[in-house]
Formats: structure tokens, sequence, C-alpha cells
């Protein structure tokens, strides 16, 4: 007696066909088409989401340099400034206080100044 797939296949064209769910025309109805779009648009969500942390970085290095000019000082010279001061924050927390609480960082760019 030989064993029939019916089962497991039906799964499996479910499982991309709802993955395929939204696209346009064949490629969320016909299986072998849906496959291919889909498994395209997993590497492009695999690959985004490694270029997401470079988009991050370098947005918080804009904001960074724009409140460090805003301070007296350019990017590379208050981050050489807060090296040699001994204060070791990331990119993201000095981002994070250009934004939302300029005093702050007012004051970590005098510290930066006066380590230079």
């Amino acid at each position: 007696m030989r064993i029939k797939r019916t089962v497991n296949a039906l799964k499996k064209r479910r499982k991309i066909l709802r993955l395929a769910k939204g696209y346009r025309g064949y490629k969320s109805k016909n299986y072998r088409i849906a496959r291919q779009a889909v498994m395209k648009s997993l590497n492009y969500a695999f690959v985004g989401r490694r270029l997401r942390k470079r988009d991050m970085r370098s947005l918080w290095i804009a904001r960074i340099n724009a409140a460090a000019r805003e301070n007296g000082l350019s990017y590379s010279k208050l981050m050489h400034g807060l090296k040699t001061a001994g204060i070791t924050l990331n990119r993201k927390v000095l981002a994070d206080l250009a934004v939302n609480d300029a005093q702050a960082f007012a004051a970590l760019a005098d510290k930066a100044k006066q380590a230079l």
C-alpha cells in the first residue's frame, strides 16, 4: 500500500499561499508563482533587518552631529572629547539625549570640550 502525500502537500501549499496573501494577481493565487514571490520577499525581509541597523546608526550620527554643532563642536571632536573624558555612551543614547534632553547633551558637550 502506498502512502499518499495529500494532507502534507496541502498544508505546505496552504502555508505558502497564506504568506502570499495580499500579493497582486497570480502571485497570491497560483502556488508555483506564489512560492517564488514568498521566497523573494522573505529574502528581502532578511536583508532589510540588517540594513535597518545601518540606517539607524547613520540617523543617530546625523542627530548627534546636528546637536554637537549647536554646541560649537563637530561630531568627531565631540566623540573624541567624550572618549578622552571617559564618558562611554553609545550613539543611540546620545541621539536620544540630543533630541529629548538638550540641556543634558549640552552638559556632555561641555565635558567633551574640557577634555580636548
